[in-house]
C-alpha cells in the first residue's frame, strides 16, 4: 500500500494526509532527505535508491507478503481536495486497477510499441493510466519534467525528441499548449492517440490541437478518483462549435452508468444524479 506526496503542497496540508495514513516508512531520495526528516520526524525515512541499488529489502519477508496477498488487498491511497479543502483518502486495491486497466488498454488500443507522455503528477490519479498501462502492456512512459509545462517550445521539442504517441493529460496541460500556441511552434507528429479528463474542454481549445493533428484520435475520459479514473469515454468524432459541449460517452465494459432522479428510479431524460457500478467501482 502506498500513497504520493508532493513537497510543494503546503506543508499542513502533509501533516493532515501524514496523520490519516500513519505510515510505517517514508521513501524520498537524497534532494528531500533532510525535508523528510524534519516534517516527518516520528517516521522513519528512507532514500529509496539506498533500498532499490543496494538491495537493503528482506527477500524472504517479500516472498511471504506475496504469498499471502489478495486483489482485495489495497493498492494505493490517492488524496483529493474534498469539498470542504480538507484531504479525503480515496483507497483504491489491487483488483480495481487490474479490472479497469486491462480494459483500459484495450479500448484505447495502448500496446508495447508505444511511448506515454506522462503529464500527471503521480499524487494525481491521472497518472495511474500512464503507470499502468505500461506495466501492463510493456508500453515506455516517458515522464516530463514539470516545469516543460511553464515552457511550451520546450515541451513540444521534448515531446518529438522522445517521439511520445500517446498523450493521458489533464484538460489544462491541453489548455497551456494551445492557448501559449506551443502547436504552432511545433507539432509532435508522433501523437496519434490524445485522451483528456480532470474538466471540461474548451472546444476553442480543443479543435485548435485537432486541427494541429488531424491524423490523431481525441477521446475525452469522464469518471471520479472513487471509481479507479474513468467510467466513460467518448472518441471525438466529428467537429463542434465552440459553444457546444463534449459528451461523456459511453461506459467501459464491465461498468455501467445510469441517471436516477430524487426518489432513487433511473431516468432516461431530464435532470439527475449520475450512478456508476462495475468492478473498478
Amino acid at each position: 500500500l502506498y500513497s504520493f506526496l508532493d513537497t510543494r503542497q503546503p506543508e499542513s496540508r502533509m501533516h493532515q494526509i501524514i496523520s490519516v495514513l500513519q505510515p510505517a516508512l517514508i521513501l524520498t531520495d537524497e534532494e528531500h532527505l533532510e525535508e523528510a526528516h524534519k516534517l516527518f520526524p516520528e517516521t522513519r525515512v528512507e532514500v529509496i535508491a539506498d533500498i532499490l541499488f543496494e538491495k537493503k529489502m528482506n527477500q524472504e519477508r517479500l516472498d511471504a507478503i506475496r504469498e499471502q496477498a489478495l486483489d482485495m488487498d489495497p493498492l494505493y491511497v490517492n488524496f483529493t481536495s474534498g469539498s470542504t479543502g480538507v484531504p479525503k483518502g480515496v483507497t483504491v486495491c489491487h483488483r480495481n486497477v487490474i479490472d479497469f486497466i486491462e480494459v483500459f488498454v484495450k479500448t484505447t488500443g495502448i500496446q508495447q510499441s508505444d511511448i506515454l507522455g506522462n503529464q500527471a503528477p503521480f499524487d494525481f490519479d491521472v497518472s495511474v493510466k500512464d503507470i499502468y498501462s505500461g506495466l501492463c502492456t510493456g508500453a515506455s512512459v516517458a515522464i516530463i519534467p514539470r516545469e516543460y509545462f511553464s515552457n511550451p517550445t520546450v515541451l513540444m521539442d521534448y515531446l518529438s525528441v522522445q517521439r511520445c504517441t500517446v498523450l493521458i493529460w489533464a484538460v489544462s496541460a491541453m489548455c497551456f499548449v494551445s492557448i501559449m500556441n506551443g502547436l504552432q511552434y511545433k507539432t509532435p507528429v508522433s501523437v496519434r492517440l490524445v485522451m483528456f479528463s480532470g474538466e471540461v474542454m474548451p472546444i476553442k481549445q480543443l479543435n485548435k490541437w485537432t486541427k494541429a493533428l488531424p491524423f490523431t484520435t481525441f477521446v475525452n475520459l469522464y469518471g471520479p478518483t472513487e471509481i479507479t479514473c474513468n467510467c466513460t469515454y467518448y472518441i471525438v468524432d466529428r467537429e463542434f462549435k465552440d459553444e457546444d459541449i463534449l459528451p461523456i460517452g459511453i461506459p467501459y465494459s464491465n461498468c455501467d452508468v445510469l441517471v436516477i432522479d430524487e426518489h432513487g428510479n433511473p431516468i432516461t431524460e431530464g435532470v439527475g444524479e449520475l450512478v456508476v457500478r462495475g468492478n473498478s467501482v
